[in-house]
């Protein structure tokens, strides 16, 4: 294929994933329809289904992009926390500062979520996906506890579970009442606590 023909697949899909990302935050999952999108990015419906067979695969297409991206950012936190004389507060810190793109994931993703409940062969994918990046928080909440001399006491997939409920619990209080919380706040002051109430000193540190 030339080159030509695949740069140019490439700029057509990103356009349609910006443009889906627009119309799914202003008419929710099921309002948007592919007419919308393709007319927001400029081009056809025969546009669409040569990258895309369907909304939902689009949808997913979105959250591993959204979800690497997320996992990249506290990969990032966990490395400068290791530096710090307090791991934990410091990855939190860091690691709870918004993006720029927060508001309208929330949107879209809680708008697929309810659309996901209603249909379970989305929801099957959505809750395999979803695993995938707890495991994935997990994995650095372990590592952030061992760089504090740490060890976790429960299944850390649990503990990312608290995170996301917090974090996502967070987000709405703040959309729905903006001004009268901090949901930023609130996560720096809780998940270090929750971090330490379900973890222990490590092995190598209990040993005499």
């Amino acid at each position: 294929m030339p080159r030509g023909t695949t740069g140019q697949r490439a700029v057509t899909r990103s356009r349609l994933l910006a443009s889906a990302a627009e119309v799914f935050a202003e008419r929710g999952f099921n309002g948007a329809s592919i007419e919308m999108i393709c007319d927001r990015a400029g081009f056809t419906r025969g546009a669409f289904y040569s990258n895309f067979a369907s909304k939902d695969e689009l949808f997913f297409t979105m959250f591993e992009a959204h979800a690497a991206a997320v996992l990249t950012r506290l990969r990032s936190a966990l490395d400068q926390a290791r530096q710090a004389s307090d791991p934990l507060q410091h990855f939190v810190n860091l690691a709870n500062r918004p993006s720029e793109d927060e508001r309208q994931w929330f949107l879209i993703s809680t708008e697929f979520t309810l659309y996901a409940i209603r249909n379970p062969e989305a929801a099957a994918v959505l809750a395999r996906k979803d695993e995938e990046v707890r495991q994935g928080i997990a994995r650095i909440f372990a590592e952030l506890l061992a760089a504090s001399g740490r060890e976790f006491v429960i299944d850390p997939a649990l503990v990312a579970r608290f995170a996301v409920a917090l974090r996502e619990g967070g987000n709405a209080q703040e959309l729905v009442e903006p001004g009268s919380i901090d949901s930023r706040l609130v996560e720096r002051l809780v998940l270090p606590v929750v971090l330490d109430a379900f973890s222990r000193a490590s092995s190598d540190r209990r040993s005499p």
